[in-house]
């Protein structure tokens, strides 16, 4: 049985962590679509495109992985590619409340539509796009946290704000 899958969020900046999940999720399913959420609400310092443009670079060595964007109900996106789970990484406690609740009102508008819960290597458990923007902001060292290629656009994007 093949299995696509969907693995939604915002990617303001893609992280190592996001990475991991990528690279662990592409393993557990035929293919996997990350799919950039267009939320202008969340403040993104990048736009759609550059998200974009960053998890291709990112994943470029990973042949059953593609990037995407939508906007609206992610069940929708996913009933629209044919993906049959959902893709979703919880760090710690305070994401297993937020994630659960999302899962809960999914199966709700999507019975059919699964959701798989991964946690990210130990080494990247405490890394937040939030958290990575601020550190770098304020001149710390993000090296290891982030790919290379989100590490000289996050500096040039702050530089220039």
């Amino acid at each position: 049985m093949s299995v696509k899958a969907l693995y939604p969020g915002t990617f303001d900046p893609p992280t190592n962590g996001h990475l991991d999940l990528i690279q662990r999720g592409s393993k557990l399913f035929e293919h996997l679509t990350v799919a950039v959420l267009n939320n202008p609400g969340k403040n993104p310092i990048f736009t759609v495109e550059e998200r974009v443009e960053m998890l291709r670079e990112s994943t470029a060595a990973i042949a059953n992985v593609s990037v995407a964007t939508f906007n609206g109900l992610m069940v929708d996106f996913a009933r629209h590619l044919g993906a049959t789970a959902v893709l979703r990484g919880i760090r710690a406690i305070s994401d297993y409340e937020h994630e659960f609740q999302m899962a809960l009102m999914n199966r709700r508008l999507a019975p059919e539509i699964e959701t798989v819960f991964l946690q990210p290597a130990g080494r990247y458990s405490f890394v937040s796009s939030r958290m990575l923007k601020e550190v770098a902001k304020f001149g710390g060292d993000v090296t290891g946290l982030v790919p290379p290629n989100v590490i000289k656009r996050l500096r040039t994007r702050i530089n220039s704000a």
